[in-house]
């Protein structure tokens, strides 16, 4: 079994981060796993936080690719680099209230080779924040859950920032939230969440109205259809511009395409 080119490199581990929440030892012992695996095209980098760069040196080593994620601005990231020495880093994640001075942090200090995506408030003005970062070389990061039901957009919020990146021509991740493929309301919270396979199939929209309808879908047999009847072209295009989402679990949304018969040979051949 291969890993379509759907969701090649679709998801980035971020098993330390909540909920979680994994020690970071067992989490770089099971991200190795992760790449000795079938499914190791799936996987994205390591995720860590500024505050335990330190620690993954000491046990990661120069072979694994890890994502810096900084969520408390752009004073923190020449720190951060300093502290990742060692270390292989494949991406950095920046917050800064202030999207022109985290795109000028980035411009100044970020080393050649290695990405990085913005994450964009939502609160105020998002087309200004869309605007700050179009026609840099960074994507957007958008959050789309956490611990609060306040921390997941609805539908049409989501559309919005879906639609104003195509409109701008910039790429995307998002983070939090996307734990299982189909939109569903967790049964221990109440909270509402998007699925990947929705924002996946929703970046390929034509406008907003039609990206909220496809992100509200709860039926997976409707999903799986939709996905197993895409174009080369068109997965091309869907993964241009959405680039990948942080998990905790790189087992749940494997467990869902499986299940929705998304790894199947049928999509092998391609």
């Amino acid at each position: 079994m291969t890993v379509p080119a759907l969701f090649t490199g679709l998801f980035d581990d971020a098993a330390v981060f909540p909920p979680g929440d994994a020690p970071l030892p067992d989490a770089v012992a099971a991200h190795r796993t992760h790449r000795a695996s079938w499914y190791a095209e799936s996987v994205g980098p390591l995720l860590c936080g500024a505050g335990r760069i330190g620690e993954l040196a000491a046990l990661a080593g120069p072979d694994l690719p890890v994502g810096l994620v900084l969520p408390q601005g752009s004073a923190h990231l020449a720190p951060a680099l300093a502290d990742a020495a060692g270390l292989t880093v494949a991406t950095v994640e920046l917050a800064d209230p202030d999207v022109r001075q985290a795109v000028a942090a980035l411009d100044a200090l970020l080393p050649e080779g290695v990405t990085a995506a913005v994450e964009l408030p939502r609160a105020g003005r998002p087309e200004d924040a869309l605007d700050a970062l179009a026609g840099t070389p960074y994507r957007a990061k958008y959050r789309t859950g956490g611990l609060s039901a306040d921390a997941f957009p609805d539908e049409a919020e989501l559309a919005a920032f879906l639609a104003g990146c195509a409109e701008r021509g910039l790429p995307y991740k998002c983070t939090a939230g996307l734990h299982h493929a189909v939109r569903h309301t967790d049964a221990a919270t109440g909270f509402e969440h998007h699925g990947f396979l929705n924002v996946l199939l929703a970046s390929l929209a034509g406008d907003r109205k039609v990206a909220a309808d496809v992100l509200a879908e709860r039926n997976g047999a409707v999903l799986a259809g939709a996905a197993g009847e895409l174009t080369d072209p068109q997965i091309a295009h869907i993964r241009r511009h959405f680039t990948s989402f942080g998990t905790c679990s790189i087992a749940e949304p494997l467990e869902d395409l499986e299940t929705l018969g998304l790894l199947g040979r049928h999509l092998e051949d391609r």
